[in-house]
């Protein structure tokens, strides 16, 4: 749960993401699971029946993913991402170099990051590094294995 400030920032694309993922577990991913333990309670002896146990957890793990998603919707504020970037903010793509490699980062709010797709928290240590940097400028990020520096090429 949020703090009643502080809203959930998310961009269009992230909020609708959001959407589609509580629409198919409210409307197809909740009722096969209900469905599911119907069947598995027709079984018989519900003490030694392992699908009416897993069908219940599975049950339980949807329900909890769903309230947990309506709290998001609730507390979102979408981010406006203008066409004209100077600086880093949330929604940008940033263009770094890193070990004389250029690699693309987007920044996100926390809920849409990922890593494996390169879209990284605005309140991570890169995230935090990154916003409100130009072209041009040097990100500094302290990680385990020592100082990282990325230099910002090019915002969009």
């Amino acid at each position: 749960m949020t703090d009643v400030n502080q809203k959930i920032l998310l961009t269009a694309q992230g909020l609708e993401e959001l959407k589609k993922e509580y629409h198919s577990l409210v409307e197809k991913k909740r009722p096969e699971l209900v469905d599911r333990l119907a069947q598995a309670r027709e079984l018989g002896d519900l003490s030694e029946n392992s699908e009416y146990a897993a069908a219940k957890e599975d049950l339980a793990f949807v329900d909890g993913r769903i309230v947990e998603l309506e709290n998001v919707l609730k507390d979102v504020k979408v981010v406006n991402v203008s066409k004209k970037k100077t600086a880093v903010g949330l929604g940008c793509k940033v263009h770094v170099k890193l070990n004389g490699k250029e690699v693309v980062f987007t920044i996100v709010g926390e809920w849409e990051s990922n890593p494996n797709e390169k879209k990284i928290s605005h309140t991570s240590p890169l995230g935090k590094a990154l916003i409100g940097k130009k072209a041009g400028d040097i990100a500094i990020v302290e990680a385990p294995a020592g100082r990282v520096n990325y230099k910002i090429l090019k915002i969009e």
